[in-house]
């Protein structure tokens, strides 16, 4: 067999085994993740109440053995879990008051590499929710205006979900993967506000504000509010187009 045979039956074994791997790669890609499904992941999120939910009642909504690594601290409880290769990664966590140990702040996190719809770009996405009580400083403080008082509540949502993540990352270090994305969007909201505060009255506006993203290209945040409780909605990459709609879930008995 002369060379050119040679390098031609070569090229054309190497060409077969790529393409191989590659339809092997995309399979898997496409292939449903399985349990548990985001219903289930938020679930611990939309039935905990805040300054009404003892641990006790967190507990068996957060404890997932099958799909989730529970970890705990003396304020927090937070479960943490990923999916096929590292294409899902979340959590749900909650904080509690020191002295009546009462929920006071929730959290769920859920990041998504695989594509929504084929061809969409981009194709990862995250969604972040949060909600809190808001403490004495935030309340209390005088503000010039209200978009300076926003600003002061996205800052205190950023702390907190760092110092309550800090609690629990020494037992599973994938919490330190998951802050770092929610620090992330955070500090490019705050970065985009810090340049133009008057976008801050956006944040309790339907389509929230919309920033880019270094890691997932675009994103938008929504932020209400009431005497007490902050909530919190980010959105980026390809879970920005369902900023809009109504995405949680119902947990009523005769739901499906």
């Amino acid at each position: 067999m002369n060379r050119s045979k040679v390098l031609f039956l070569f090229c054309t074994v190497l060409c077969i085994s790529i393409s191989g791997c590659w339809l092997m790669d995309l399979k898997d890609f496409a292939t449903p993740q399985g349990p548990p499904k985001d219903k289930e992941i938020a679930k611990v999120y939309y039935l905990t109440q805040l300054r009404k939910s003892t641990a006790a009642d967190v507990l068996p909504l957060i404890y997932m053995p099958d799909y989730a690594l529970l970890s705990q601290s003396t304020k927090v409880l937070a479960s943490q879990g990923e999916l096929k290769k590292g294409y899902k990664l979340w959590f749900t966590m909650v904080r509690f008051d020191e002295n009546d140990l009462l929920a006071i702040r929730k959290y769920m996190m859920i990041a998504d590499e695989k594509p929504k719809a084929l061809f969409a770009s981009p194709w990862a996405g995250l969604r972040y929710d949060s909600e809190l009580v808001m403490e004495g400083d935030i309340l209390e403080k005088p503000y010039t205006d209200e978009n300076t008082k926003r600003i002061a509540m996205l800052k205190f949502a950023k702390q907190a979900v760092y110092d309550d993540l800090a609690d629990v990352k020494a037992d599973n270090k994938a919490f330190e993967v998951s802050g770092a994305m929610i620090n992330q969007a955070f500090n490019e909201v705050l970065t985009k506000l810090d340049e133009s505060p008057a976008l801050a009255a956006k944040l309790s506006e339907e389509k929230g504000l919309e920033f880019n993203h270094k890691s997932f290209d675009r994103g938008r945040i929504g932020m209400t509010s009431d005497d007490k409780t902050m909530t919190i909605k980010i959105r980026l990459g390809s879970f920005t187009e369902k900023f809009e709609k109504e995405d949680d879930f119902d947990y009523s008995e005769d739901a499906e």
